[in-house]
């Protein structure tokens, strides 16, 4: 069972920076991609950033130009960079990844416990 563990939520003010890392037990490269969710109390997750097997990047337009998805394939960890954070993206923050195919029906999707991060004065 592939298990995702999140690291470095927090606290932090308004305009300032987060780097949240996502640990992977298995080589992420045989992932079909992986990504960040956030979710609000009481809201429904939203996909936030997305990296493919390839190394694309794709970003929710309420973050695009702040937040930045890489990845370190020697460490088996996806990283989100956070800054310009705002009130508003205060959230639970969760990482995820796809392994197998969706045409054979073999598609798997894992999910990290996730890390809070409250953007706050």
């Amino acid at each position: 069972q592939v298990q995702l563990v999140e690291t470095g939520g927090g606290l932090v003010q308004p305009g300032g920076s987060l780097r949240l890392s996502c640990a992977a037990s298995e080589n992420i490269l045989s992932f079909n991609d992986m990504g960040w969710y956030r979710q609000v109390l009481g809201q429904q997750r939203e996909l936030i950033a997305t990296i493919t097997w390839v190394g694309r990047t794709i970003y929710a337009d309420s973050v695009k130009g702040r937040f930045n998805i890489s990845r370190d394939t020697a460490k088996n960890t996806v990283y989100l960079q956070m800054n310009s954070l705002k009130p508003e993206d205060t959230a639970v923050y969760y990482c995820t990844a796809h392994q197998g195919s969706d045409y054979y029906g073999t598609l798997q999707e894992y999910w990290g416990q996730g890390t809070q991060v409250t953007v706050s004065s």
